[in-house]
Parts: structure tokens; sequence; C-alpha cells
């Protein structure tokens, strides 16, 4: 996505990364150019190009990063978390790290501007959801089998509600600066799951 020219000095590509991911989980995709981080680096926009010939370029970069990153959580969560319910909470505070920070999850971002997204950052950021939806229809699937979750309908449908919940929750906290939202809304969306049906 990125060519051959990203891994010429990588220190200045992940800088370029790093910069551009603060102002996508901040501004937007759209609310930022390469002027922008040029300025906030100092360096110059030809340089830019250098590394990410065009913002669909960079922008496919960043998914595929985050994407990475978000992956290497869920095995953290995986392998450190016992029972599915301990997961679920695990993977909550995957969000509420990113909102502590004052930030957005990236491709929650993303998915609010998609429709002015380029194809290929499109189908990235599909691919990120449908890869969080099969995380998480796992492990709705393990408690189910081990019977300390409990929901109607199939994982996949609930794994979707959690997904859409948390990004929600995240959106609603942001305009009030108060990360307790976030954590009540987290909160009510786990109760429901591990709270059996009378």
């Amino acid at each position: 996505m990125t060519g051959k020219r990203e891994r010429g000095d990588t220190g200045t590509a992940t800088r370029v990364l790093d910069a551009a991911e603060r102002m996508v989980q901040v501004r937007g995709f759209n609310g930022f150019s390469y002027a922008d981080i040029a300025a906030e680096l100092g360096i110059t926009k030809p340089a830019l190009h250098y590394h990410f010939a065009g913002k669909a370029d960079l922008g496919a970069a960043l998914i595929d990063r985050y994407t990475t990153r978000f992956t290497d959580a869920l095995a953290e969560v995986d392998a450190s978390a016992g029972d599915a319910p301990s997961k679920l909470a695990g993977y909550a505070d995957l969000y509420l790290t990113v909102l502590r920070d004052r930030k957005m999850c990236l491709c929650g971002m993303l998915a609010a501007e998609y429709q002015t997204l380029p194809p290929p950052m499109q189908d990235a950021v599909i691919g990120f959801f449908d890869q969080n939806e099969r995380w998480l229809e796992k492990i709705l699937e393990q408690g189910q089998a081990e019977g300390n979750l409990h929901f109607e309908g199939s994982a996949r449908d609930t794994a979707r509600m959690v997904i859409a919940g948390l990004e929600g929750a995240m959106l609603v906290a942001r305009p009030y600066g108060d990360i307790s939202r976030f954590q009540a809304a987290s909160a009510g969306i786990l109760a429901t799951l591990t709270t059996a049906t009378p």
C-alpha cells in the first residue's frame, strides 16, 4: 500500500504515521492535510510524499498499522483473561484506554467519513470491524458454552451490538469530555450479557 519507499527511513515514516493517527483520532481524516503534518513534524511536503505518495496511501497504512496493533491487543486479552466475561471486559478496556487519551477509535472516526474515503480505505475499515466481530463472536460462543454469558439471537448479531454500543458510547462521551459516560454505557452493555434472563 505504501510501497517500498516507506522502508528507506522508518523513523520518519513512523513519525508521519504517529502524527497522522493523532490527527485522525481527534479531527477525522478529512480534517487535516499533508501541510498540517509537515508543519507539526518540521519536514517538507515532498518528504511526506517520499514515504506516502498520497493521502490515500497514508490512510491505508494507518488502518493497517492500527489493525495490527488492535489484533495484538486482542491476543493479549485472550492470553491474560480467563473466562469470557473477563475477555469482554478486557475488550471494552481497549476502547477506554483510547478515550482516556482524548482520542477516538481510529476506524470509528473513519467510519463516520466512510463515503468520502478512497475504496481501499473503505475496504480496510470494514476489514477492521469484521475482524473485531469475528473475535467477539468467538468469545460470546465461549461464554455461552461456559454458561457465563447469556444473549438472545446469534453470537454474530450480539457481537455487532457490542461493537456498535462501544463505538457509540465513545462518540457520545466525547463532547462531554466525560469518561464516566463511556464507563457506564460499557458496564451496561456487559451487564446485559452476564445476567441470565429469568
